[in-house]
């Protein structure tokens, strides 16, 4: 099949662009040409509304005119932060003699990939069987009947023109040859992410293969800078959140190194926003210096729960630090009033990639007094020719505070007085400026993790305004994104949601109700999240395999029906319903989810063994399978007090449940009328039960004894 890809490549004779980076669009001018994507729930789809391309959105409207037209299809992806995208609807988009021969020869569809990561998941698989590689923005060919035989990602405007002309001619007089190669890119799109095997014997899974899972990590780790030995360097949260179980249940301490070492390296480089907290996308070199400017919200949200998981286990102040400055970010930047959260800022301003964040040094002078520039300067690297690019300087920092002051002779109090001054100043100085536009579509699956996040860091802080945060969201998702039968929007704009929801939304919000119940130890958010896996399970199943569809059954037909398998930015849709269904199953003790739980875990069993940080979330819960997570009850009229005080110490395997009512199999005949107690149990066994948490902690620890596998967690 790839031969007769690539031979249809080399007929056609096109060539695919290099993949895309990012950037942005100023608001459409009142006044101009608006084309139906006007009226589009999505801010990066409205950014093309002044086009002379005659835009569709997806949908009946624009296939029917395909097939009634017999017109070719171009379906062309991307998202609000991209800065390609941007580059490409600035330059080729707006070009009249490029729109001219798309609305005569194509029917154009514009998709934001946030919105729709269904249709992006099929096309971006159609790219990367032609080329090997992918990207935004997306830009496919297809069939009337959306069947793709081309694809790439940022094309030059001569490079698209030749593009299209070239398909438009072979389209009208040998389309026979573009059928061949639909065809054969469609099956392969088929056979991709896609597991749909019955499995034939259960797999068993052992602690010796948890264990090893580090002689396929090792190699990967840039165990000096952080992150993993490449350019550019992603965070990836759930490859380190694994690294921090694995090494917290094994002791392994290069492990840890590895996790320390990444979180320092990027709380103190030009990604981690030093002004204003928060974290870019990626870095575009090894040393997280130089960021891809844009901020997500998915990213902010895990790294959240990952730094205050970090802060639990190390208590290290640095940590807690970034913990507390990206969720004052988000307050600021992301959070809407009705209790939501946006989903990105844009990398740009005034037409300018990180415009917003970058600093000549003379400006810095131009603010501040002598020396507080002189503290400033020196803290966060500025030259005076810049430390990037054009004078540029990108803010950086080599030392926390106390270690840089004793290194440079400062008084630390004085020292620390005027970089504060300084910073305070700086900001002020930022705001005045024209900020980078906010992609303000909020997104269920997304919301769900910015909920989590602010749950991680209430335990690790204690900070009574993040859970209120987190209930404040839960709120609003409950009262705007749930549907009448059970099911989900996925997004919410302009005061509505317009499209049903996808299998990730239904697995983190399931997570996030599960984690609001650890915390305030209130059934009904349990009873929620089994609600929804209960829907899910219902309409996104597929029986033979045990795995689930990235879409319900009820959803439009496109060419592939497809499956989220591996973890990337964000954990897959499978491995997360897949550790749902074990806690849950282990909450109810309800045997046929941890049976399915487990059945979804041994389909990807050896991938698990051998793929790394892609199959990370599907590691940490082999972690809980093969270790046997710890019970912990607290039970009695200061049960979420001292559960709190439980959950401010890092246990890596663990299940926190309580309360004042026996609601739960686990809690039966646990309750002691007017006393407080906690029970530690592994396994449905549990030791004596003990009134405080040090008490708790040395149990768990009498647990790992036995386990030759395991090491205690806080030695």
């Amino acid at each position: 099949m790839k031969t007769l890809i690539n031979l249809y490549i080399i007929i056609l004779g096109i060539s695919l662009s290099g993949c895309a980076q990012e950037k942005e669009k100023n608001l459409v001018e009142k006044g101009v040409y608006q084309n139906r994507l006007s009226n589009a729930s999505s801010p990066y789809l409205q950014g093309h509304a002044d086009n002379p391309v005659d835009w569709y959105e997806w949908g009946e409207e624009a296939l029917k005119k395909a097939k009634e037209e017999d017109k070719p299809i171009i379906i062309s992806i991307g998202y609000a932060a991209c800065h390609w995208c941007h580059v490409m609807e600035r330059e080729t988009f707006m070009d009249t003699t490029v729109a001219k021969i798309m609305n005569e020869n194509f029917i154009s569809i514009k998709i934001d990939r946030e919105e729709r990561p269904d249709i992006d998941q099929v096309y971006m698989n159609a790219a990367t069987l032609i080329s090997g590689r992918g990207g935004w923005p997306l830009n496919a060919f297809t069939l009337p009947n959306g069947k793709p035989f081309y694809a790439g990602t940022y094309f030059p405007t001569e490079e698209w023109k030749d593009i299209l002309n070239q398909i438009a001619n072979t389209y009208e007089n040998e389309p026979e040859r573009l059928v061949e190669a639909a065809n054969s890119v469609t099956e392969g799109v088929k056979q991709q992410d896609i597991i749909d095997t019955p499995l034939e014997n259960k797999a068993l899974f052992a602690k010796e293969d948890y264990v090893e899972l580090w002689q396929t990590w090792k190699p990967l780790l840039d165990l000096e800078k952080g992150g993993f030995k490449r350019a550019p360097k992603f965070p990836l949260p759930i490859g380190y959140d694994f690294l921090l179980q694995y090494s917290s249940i094994t002791g392994n301490e290069e492990a840890m190194e590895a996790v320390e070492s990444t979180l320092r390296e990027m709380a103190r480089g030009g990604i981690y926003d030093q002004l204003g907290g928060g974290f870019s996308r990626y870095s575009v070199d090894e040393d997280w210096f130089v960021p891809h400017f844009e901020k997500m919200l998915y990213d902010n949200a895990q790294l959240v729960s990952l730094y205050s998981k970090a802060f639990k286990k190390t208590k290290d102040e640095e940590y807690e630090e970034v913990v507390r400055e990206t969720l004052e970010f988000i307050e600021r930047e992301l959070a809407a009033e009705n209790g939501g959260f946006y989903s990105s800022l844009n990398a740009d301003s005034e037409g300018e990639e990180g415009k917003f964040y970058i600093w000549q040094k003379n400006e810095i002078e131009e603010h501040l007094s002598p020396k507080e520039a002189e503290i400033f300067t020196e803290f966060y690297g500025v030259e005076s020719k810049g430390n990037w690019e054009d004078n540029k300087n990108i803010l950086f920092r080599e030392n926390i505070e106390p270690v840089f002051a004793q290194l440079n002779d400062y008084c630390y109090s004085s020292f620390l007085e005027k970089l504060k001054s300084a910073e305070g100043k700086m900001m002020e100085v930022r705001n005045s400026r024209i900020r980078p536009s906010t992609d303000d579509k909020i997104l269920t699956s997304w919301n769900s993790l910015m909920i989590i996040g602010y749950l991680d860091a209430y335990t690790a802080l204690g900070e009574e305004k993040y859970k209120s945060k987190a209930k404040e969201a839960l709120r609003f998702i409950e009262n705007n994104l749930i549907q009448e039968n059970g099911g989900l929007f996925r997004n919410f704009k302009d005061g509505k949601p317009s499209i049903n929801a996808f299998l990730d939304d239904y697995a983190f919000l399931a997570s996030a109700y599960m984690r609001m119940y650890e915390v305030t130890l209130d059934k009904k958010w349990l009873v929620k999240s089994k609600k929804l896996v209960d829907y899910s399970r219902s309409k996104f199943l597929n029986k033979k395999s045990g795995m689930f569809y990235y879409t319900s059954e009820a959803s439009e037909e496109l060419i592939a029906r497809k499956m989220e398998i591996t973890d990337n930015v964000i954990p897959a849709s499978n491995s997360e319903m897949a550790t749902v269904l074990f806690k849950l199953g282990n909450y109810f003790q309800k045997e046929e989810y941890l049976v399915h739980s487990e059945q979804i875990l041994a389909q990807v069993k050896e991938r698990s063994l051998q793929g790394g940080p892609y199959y990370a979330n599907w590691t940490k819960l082999m972690g809980m399978l093969v270790f046997s997570p710890f019970e912990i009850a607290t039970m009695g009229k200061d049960a979420v007090k001292v559960n709190l005080e439980l959950q401010k110490k890092y246990i890596p395997i663990s299940l926190f449940m309580g309360g004042e009512q026996e609601d739960l199999p686990l809690l039966e005949a646990k309750l002691v009328e007017n006393e407080t107690y906690i029970y530690v149990c592994r396994n449905r066994t549990c030791k004596l039960p003990v009134k405080r948490a040090d008490k708790a902690f040395q149990q768990i620890n009498d647990f790992l004894k036995g386990d030759e596998k395991s090491k205690s967690f806080w030695e």
